[in-house]
């Protein structure tokens, strides 16, 4: 398995990079808020494990997604 963070589409990202998310996706503890598909999620940050970013959006900061559901845009 390599170590570079790959997006759902098997795509390499670096940080900065803009991605889309690619599923409706609830974000728990933040009082409901839904973060609809096809949201744009600009300039996110890589973390230590390969399936997981970092990236603020909308009311949401610091808030970690799965590589899974995101693709470069």
């Amino acid at each position: 398995m390599s170590d570079e963070t790959r997006d759902s589409n098997d795509t390499i990202l670096a940080d900065g990079d803009n991605v889309t998310l690619i599923k409706d996706l609830k974000v728990k503890g933040s009082g409901g808020v839904t973060l609809k598909r096809g949201t744009l999620v600009k300039n996110i940050r890589l973390t230590g494990d390969t399936d997981e970013i970092e990236a603020n959006v909308e009311k949401v900061r610091g808030l970690v997604l799965r590589t899974e559901f995101v693709k470069k845009a």
